[in-house]
């Protein structure tokens, strides 16, 4: 008998209300163990929003979120087991969020240095690592000005990695890129989930790059998940807002005009 996979992530009843605004409305997601499931849904469904609230950035008004399999509930503990909680779980975020005045290296050392006793040693020998992990091995000493926009992710995924989470939260890893950076972005991603055994919850609204990574895709829609499936399954979709959102991209995808 096939073992289930391991749940990684669990996110039960999310509601949350901006200046009496429902922007969600009891989110019910999974996320297992060796997939990249992507989210997907039209622009200001709270799919941003609501990786802020996984990793403990905005609170919301009803629900729970556990990680690893634990019964803890990450929105309800202490700021130090937050914390904790959030060493399992990389975040890359859209325009990288590197800090300016640092250079390459010290933007990966800093979760190191803050969050662990590690020498300047053996913080040397991880950030090393990761930015060859991510072909950005001589960049070590630029500043982010001196980065494109992709190796400027490239650098944020670097930084994600160095606590070796077992989940990374990805928001539009390939937005603003060409389609060669993007490329490379997408086979980061997959690289990662199959040699490296990391799961990943990638937000994109780019439908080229969820075909391309995507184990399961989940859509967003005024607030609520609207449907779970596999890639496939969500080709065949009945429902009419997803049959909107892809009908662009399926059109390009068999040729038509």
């Amino acid at each position: 008998m096939t073992a289930l996979p391991k749940m990684l992530l669990e996110i039960r009843g999310i509601k949350l209300k901006i200046e009496s605004k429902a922007i969600l409305e009891g989110i019910d997601l999974s996320v297992y163990e060796d997939e990249v499931l992507v989210l997907l849904g039209l622009s200001g469904s709270g799919k941003s929003t609501l990786l802020s609230i996984i990793t403990g950035l905005l609170k919301p008004d009803e629900g729970a979120i556990f990680i690893l399999g634990t019964d803890e509930d990450l929105i309800k503990v202490t700021a130090t087991r937050l914390n904790e909680g959030r060493t399992h779980m990389g975040m890359v975020y859209q325009n990288g969020a590197l800090i300016s005045s640092m250079n390459v290296h010290d933007n990966i050392a800093l979760p190191l240095k803050e969050l662990t006793d590690k020498d300047a040693e053996e913080i040397d020998s991880i950030v090393e690592q990761k930015l060859d992990l991510v072909g950005l091995k001589d960049a070590k000493q630029k500043l982010p000005s001196e980065l494109s926009g992709g190796m400027q992710k490239r650098v944020g995924l670097a930084r994600a990695l160095v606590l070796e989470p077992k989940l990374v939260l990805f928001d539009e890893p390939t937005a603003g890129l060409d389609p060669i950076h993007s490329a490379t972005i997408n086979e980061l991603i997959i690289q990662l989930r199959d040699r490296q055994k990391v799961t990943a919850l990638v937000v994109t609204h780019e439908l080229e790059s969820a075909f391309a990574i995507a184990s399961r895709m989940a859509f967003l829609d005024e607030g609520k998940i609207i449907l779970q499936g596999t890639p496939d399954e969500f080709r065949h979709s009945d429902i009419p807002v997803i049959n909107q959102f892809f009908a662009s991209y399926l059109k390009l995808e068999s040729g038509q005009e």
